[in-house]
């Protein structure tokens, strides 16, 4: 696991630029640095030492030097992959899997992606033909931007590394505010800065002479398939299950695991064997969960360590935690998700996590809506539209959610697991919107690819596409590497989809329950209370801070800064804190991704 940092361009190559590209990720490898600077590309690589602590160093060149790789990721296939290259006549020098990597490339050329099994971001330099590939794993657990302009293309791990370049050009891309206060991500391949794009999952970048060409290389498809009992789904998730954990503990340091109190985790930190296990809680005990965790780690006769997260180093670390981001993240998860990566890289290198199992599974309590309160359906469009327009204007009390999304059909409203900000109180609060593009309208092409697919299954592939890559994805990469810990997704294997794409929707989700068929699953290894779970996210107590003085007053500085003047109606902003303050309306999730962003922002173009 590392980073990588790198530029092309055609009027030459500064080692000294590329040294500042790497000094500014250097959190995501401090154990070693290594560069290749010629007349066009420079590749700079920073190191975090998992395997072949000695041999392993990059950029990696191939034996006769026409070739050069930096990487970042994990190929756990790479050892059988490395016994067929050596039957194929290639020799290695090293036991590295990006030896593996170049190797391959001179077998296959770009075929060589689906023959690898693993998480990675890219790029390997071909010297005679001056081209550069790059490429992203197949559902976006390493990141991989890139900018270009006037035929010079920088890329790597990290947005903050281009910060560095003096070709570069710092602008905020506006549009994608709007797009943000519904998702409360950044989401699809563009990015807060202008000219600067995420690669997307599964697709690859071809760079030569000043022109870039981008290519989809894999694609996940849901084919569900009858005939089989919902044991034998069982047994078939197990088996999968079994072999990725088994994958993801390859390495030449010690693996641990996180551990909260759902299925996933659970689950996983089982079949894992791992001897370690980390926990974070807060040191409001209403929202504490570590108790959980630690009876299980009893259970399974594991170390747990347990944090409570104090508000006071909660609040305090945001700053530091937008920064690392890259780009603003309201998700309030993320933040507990930092203090877990850094109590475990205390002891550990390498942690698994259980990203991955409710996009694959079907685990979203979402999910049900599709199997509840059906004959609300057949009611006449016009009507469910005037009376879900009604609603909107009503406080969110209990079931006027439900009245304002079934007033359109699913493929016309369902963007993914979050749908904070509506058009209309967008365009109340911002200083310029454009409408320009609708959240659905990025959202859609996703929903209606899956053919004659039922409404869960369509959920699913947007949810890969959209959440899992913006929300879940980003957060896992960028507060692992923020505390230079390697975290694997076992989940998030191509092999354990191969299974899950064929099961059938109904031992997937139902109007009661979610993640059937692997609930089951689990259920053969944990606890029964453990198995079935209910979905709750990762609770965390920012709407009960809002309501306290402390806090409140650190928003509502923030929201009356010339920052927020520039952007948002401040009076709109404040009108949406004191109701919440007042218990009027629970504004909590608004106020927090307008919040974070301004916290981003000054982190990005306020201090910097």
């Amino acid at each position: 696991m590392c980073g990588i940092a790198g530029f092309a361009d055609k009027n030459g190559a500064s080692e000294q630029v590329l040294t500042a590209m790497m000094d500014a990720i250097i959190h995501r490898g401090p154990d070693g640095s290594g560069q290749y600077v010629d007349d066009v590309v420079a590749l700079g690589h920073r190191r975090l030492s998992i395997i072949d602590l000695e041999g392993g160093r990059q950029p990696m060149e191939n034996e006769d030097g026409s070739l050069v790789c930096i990487f970042n990721g994990e190929i756990y296939n790479y050892q059988t992959l490395k016994q067929e290259l050596e039957q194929e006549g290639h020799s290695f020098a090293t036991n590295s899997d990006t030896e593996v990597l170049l190797h391959g490339y001179e077998q296959w050329g770009e075929d060589m992606l689906n023959h690898l099994r693993g998480m990675f971001s890219f790029a390997i330099w071909e010297k005679q033909t001056q081209k550069l590939f790059c490429a992203r794993d197949f559902f976006g657990i390493k990141p991989f931007y890139y900018y270009e302009k006037n035929g010079v293309l920088l890329f790597g791990s990290e947005i903050k590394s281009f910060l560095q370049h003096p070709k570069f050009e710092k602008k905020l891309n506006r549009s994608q505010l709007e797009l943000y206060l519904t998702f409360q991500y950044s989401p699809g391949e563009n990015t807060f800065f202008e000219r600067v794009k995420k690669l997307l999952p599964a697709h690859c970048l071809t760079w030569q002479n000043g022109k870039i060409i981008i290519k989809r290389y894999w694609q996940p498809e849901f084919e569900p398939q009858q005939g089989k009992t919902l044991q034998d789904w069982e047994v078939e998730i197990e088996n999968a299950m079994k072999n990725s954990v088994t994958a993801h503990k390859i390495s030449d340091v010690e693996v641990g695991s996180f551990l909260s109190s759902g299925v996933d985790s659970s689950y996983m930190a089982c079949l894992a064997n791992v001897d370690k296990t980390f926990t974070v809680g807060f040191a409001n005990k209403q929202y504490d969960e570590t108790s959980y965790a630690k009876e299980f780690s009893e259970h399974i006769g594991v170390k747990n360590t347990a944090y409570r997260i104090t508000p006071e180093e909660y609040w305090k670390n945001l700053p530091k935690i937008q920064y690392h981001m890259d780009e603003p993240l309201a998700d309030a998860a993320s933040v507990a998700l930092y203090f877990v990566n850094r109590e475990a890289s205390k002891q550990v290198k390498v942690c698994l996590s259980g990203e991955g199992a409710d996009e694959f599974f079907g685990g979203y309590n979402i999910y049900k809506e599709p199997f509840t309160v059906s004959w609300y359906d057949k009611i006449p469009l016009p009507i469910r539209r005037a009376i879900g327009a009604v609603a909107e204007l009503l406080p969110p009390v209990h079931g006027v959610n439900f009245l304002v999304r079934r007033s359109r059909p699913l493929q016309d409203r369902y963007i993914g697991n979050t749908n904070l900000f509506t058009e209309r109180q967008k365009k109340k609060l911002l200083k310029q919107y454009s409408g320009k593009v609708k959240p659905v309208d990025l959202a859609k092409p996703y929903f209606t690819h899956p053919q004659n697919a039922d409404a869960v299954t369509r959920m699913q592939y947007t949810d890969l596409h959209l959440w899992m890559v913006g929300d879940i994805l980003l957060k896992a990469d960028k507060m692992s590497m923020a505390n230079s810990l390697e975290l694997r997704v076992p989940f998030l294997d191509k092999e354990v989809f191969e299974t899950a794409r064929k099961i059938p929707t109904e031992y997937r989700a139902n109007a009661n329950n979610t993640k059937i068929a692997m609930r089951g699953a689990a259920l053969r290894s944990i606890p029964q209370k453990t198995a079935d779970k209910k979905k709750l996210g990762f609770p965390v107590p920012v709407r009960a801070w809002l309501r306290e003085e402390q806090y409140a007053n650190t928003v509502r500085q923030y929201f009356e800064s010339p920052e927020a003047k520039e952007f948002f109606d401040t009076e709109v902003l404040n009108q949406m804190l004191q109701e919440h303050i007042n218990g009027k309306r629970d504004n909590w999730r608004q106020i927090w991704c307008v919040f974070m962003f301004l916290v981003w922002y000054n982190e990005y173009f306020v201090k910097r």
